[in-house]
């Protein structure tokens, strides 16, 4: 005669398989990207649906269901493997890895001996040994499941951890049941018929958990964190977990009765059921890992990991990183759980201004952030504001007056950080309440006031770097104006020399032709000169290509001889490969010196020479030269000048000029005989070959 419990383990486990195969069935129809985590996904799901089949088809105690067991567990102990290899940051840790070999090597031994049971059914004394061992293997494997299934857990990155928290905890509810059941055969020496009835239908509950965990998250990534190392905590927790249940077993034996088994099956339910709700509690979880710093450890903190976290959260900034400001907030904020934060920072009149908040769009921060006393005490102090505390009155190192009504006013403040750097205030940290309230003590104080000025000299460096760029930006702006300003004062020479010899040679139609067409190209070069002071001039030299060396300087001096008496004595029929606006503009400098250095009377020579494989273009004045001091130390250094109201540009911008184009310029020089400026370019026939090949075809 069919019982009831025959009956609920039937229809429990043929509900739990059809679950679990529609499951498999959605997950392999789903038009995702198939890889080894979505394989092996389907594959445990489908070895699931097979195992709670043969229950319901077989009963729980034939060899096939037995069989499905073990590979069911294969199948998630695979799954968690390729879930572990296939995650990302740092190598995964070596106890992790003997954890999934001892577990394979129990499920291989595990099916070896049940293969044995059929054989020794003759023989009681060695089937009553072989399903003992049978009994302890299941426990063995269950005990490290659970184990496997906290340190994978564990070593997660906190960002990906919600990720798998669902099929983790689903995972966990299984083999944690399995223990209850596997345990309490054991130490009642008979079959718990109630247990293994409820297990359809504990199954059952924890399909619907896998299904929206595939929902959530359709890869279930993991990211191991840094502190990989065996968390040992699991191994104390499932130990007294079994001590708990061997005298829970042994009060249920003693008292006896028809309750025994009820009661039984109430804890089971209950301890499933508690652990399906508190793990994925962040509270919980919040609240435990307090109890057990409190209780457990002599310090708080990991310092090595909880440094290297804030390190990382700081100064490793990926792609899609939040902006620098809110990773100090999460940096600081990480360290205490506070799941919110805002950061204040004073501002050029020195007031405290809101710079950027994390997680925290509720708080309202008015325009002036601050009192008059706000800066000067934690300047003075440094002191780290519990508002609890001084909500309560019992802050006797707080000014009250220091603290602005909006910060004590709002429920969810909890902590103020100082960010003081060289005693001066560089910010102020405000954090939310965590999930667990509970006051600073002395290892939080150290804790904050360590990161807090380490922040505060990120925040210093952060604002210097600012400063600089904009001193870079202007001194690039001083730096082109005063390059400007030379070539204007060589405009405005040019055109004063062309306004005292327009006096006499007014009455001159060639004179008056040859002005036009001075003024014509002076202010054509003003407006040049205007778009290069543009900060928004975009504009790139021109490509360099072949030019006329006799032509180049015969145009210079038709342009320079209103201004100058300007002479040609030997100029080669040679060619160069350059930019013909810069080289002009190098042979402008160079003229408008020896012009400046001359007296009337004096001639200016240009000439131009091969000299072996560069074209050596001279500029010779006849007057006051330069000491050799000078030439060495002053002449190519900007803003140094030995004529009278010079800015001492030109020289060095024609070398920068010439050395743009793979040339120099060299100087020879004596007082009270005259200089020579020798600029050298290389020959365009001794140019690679493609490109004297491309200016053959053009």
């Amino acid at each position: 005669m069919v019982s009831l419990l025959d009956y609920i383990s039937i229809f429990g486990h043929g509900i739990a398989a059809a679950l679990f195969g529609a499951l498999a069935i959605w997950q392999f129809q789903r038009k995702v990207d198939r890889n080894n985590k979505q394989i092996w996904l389907i594959i445990a799901i489908a070895l699931t649906s097979f195992w709670a089949l043969s229950i319901a088809v077989e009963g729980y105690l034939s060899p096939i269901s037995r069989f499905a067991e073990t590979v069911r567990n294969f199948g998630w102990l695979g799954f968690m493997f390729i879930l572990l290899q296939a995650g990302e940051g740092r190598d995964e840790p070596k106890t992790v890895n003997s954890i999934y070999a001892a577990l394979a090597f129990v499920l291989v031994g595990q099916m070896l001996v049940d293969s044995l049971i059929p054989a020794f059914s003759g023989s009681p004394r060695l089937e009553g040994v072989t399903l003992y061992t049978s009994l302890v293997l299941r426990m063995i494997f269950a005990v490290g499941a659970l184990v496997l299934v906290h340190n994978l857990y564990s070593i997660s990155a906190p960002e990906t951890r919600w990720g798998i928290r669902l099929p983790m905890a689903a995972l966990a509810a299984i083999w944690t049941f399995d223990l209850n059941l596997y345990t309490i055969t054991y130490l009642t020496q008979s079959t718990p018929l109630e247990l293994h009835a409820m297990r359809g239908p504990m199954m059952a509950v924890i399909a619907p958990i896998l299904a929206l965990a595939s929902l959530r998250n359709t890869e279930w990534n993991l990211k191991l964190s840094r502190s990989v190392a065996f968390r040992s905590l699991s191994l104390v927790a499932i130990g007294s977990y079994l001590l708990m249940m061997v005298v829970i077993a042994t009060a249920l034996q003693i008292v006896g009765g028809d309750y025994a088994r009820l009661a039984q099956i109430s804890f089971l339910f209950g301890a499933t059921i508690g652990a399906l709700l508190l793990l994925p509690s962040g509270r919980f979880r919040a609240w435990l890992k307090v109890k057990l710093a409190k209780n457990f450890f002599q310090h708080r903190y990991d310092y090595r990991s909880e440094w290297i976290r804030f390190t990382d959260t700081i100064g490793r900034p990926g792609a899609d990183s939040a902006p620098f400001h809110e990773r100090v907030i999460k940096a600081i904020a990480d360290i205490t759980e506070s799941p919110a934060g805002i950061l204040l920072v004073p501002d050029e009149s020195g007031q405290l201004v809101l710079q950027s908040r994390w997680n925290w769009s509720s708080i309202e921060v008015p325009a002036r952030a601050c009192t008059g006393k706000t800066i000067p005490f934690f300047e003075r102090t440094s002191h780290i504001v519990e508002f609890d505390t001084l909500r309560a009155g019992q802050d006797n190192k707080c000014d009250a007056a220091a603290i602005p009504d909006w910060m004590s006013n709002d429920d969810l403040a909890w902590v103020a950080v100082p960010l003081v750097h060289f005693d001066r205030l560089a910010g102020l940290m405000l954090l939310a309440r965590p999930r667990i309230d509970r006051k600073l003590d002395w290892e939080d104080l150290d804790m904050l006031r360590v990161v807090g000025r380490q922040v505060a000299s990120y925040l210093a460096e952060s604002r210097s770097q600012e400063s600089l760029s904009e001193a870079q930006r202007f001194d690039e702006f001083n730096r082109r104006m005063a390059f400007i300003m030379h070539d204007i004062k060589n405009l405005v020479s040019q055109l004063s020399l062309l306004a005292r010899n327009a006096k006499r040679h007014a009455d001159n139609p060639e004179f008056q032709a040859d002005m036009i067409e001075t003024l014509q190209d002076s202010a054509d070069k003003m407006n040049g000169l205007l778009e290069r002071l543009s900060q928004h001039n975009k504009s790139n030299p021109e490509e360099p290509k072949s030019v006329k060396v006799a032509d180049l300087i015969r145009s210079i001096i038709e342009k320079k001889r209103l201004l100058h008496s300007l002479e040609s004595s030997h100029v080669d029929d040679l060619t160069i490969f350059a930019d013909p606006a810069r080289v002009e503009q190098i042979l402008g400098h160079l003229i408008q010196n020896a012009i400046d250095a001359s007296t009337n009377d004096q001639p200016i020579t240009i000439n131009a020479r091969r000299r072996d494989l560069s074209v050596a273009i001279e500029v010779c004045d006849q007057g006051t030269g330069m000491s050799a001091e000078f030439v060495r130390s002053q002449l190519f250094k900007p803003f140094s000048s030995s004529k009278q109201g010079g800015f001492g540009i030109g020289a060095y911008e024609a070398r920068e000029l010439a050395r743009a184009m793979n040339g120099r310029l060299e100087v020879e020089s004596t007082e009270g005989v005259g200089s020579r400026f020798t600029l050298l370019l290389p020959l365009a026939k001794h140019l690679p070959k493609e490109i004297s090949a491309d200016e053959r075809a053009a």
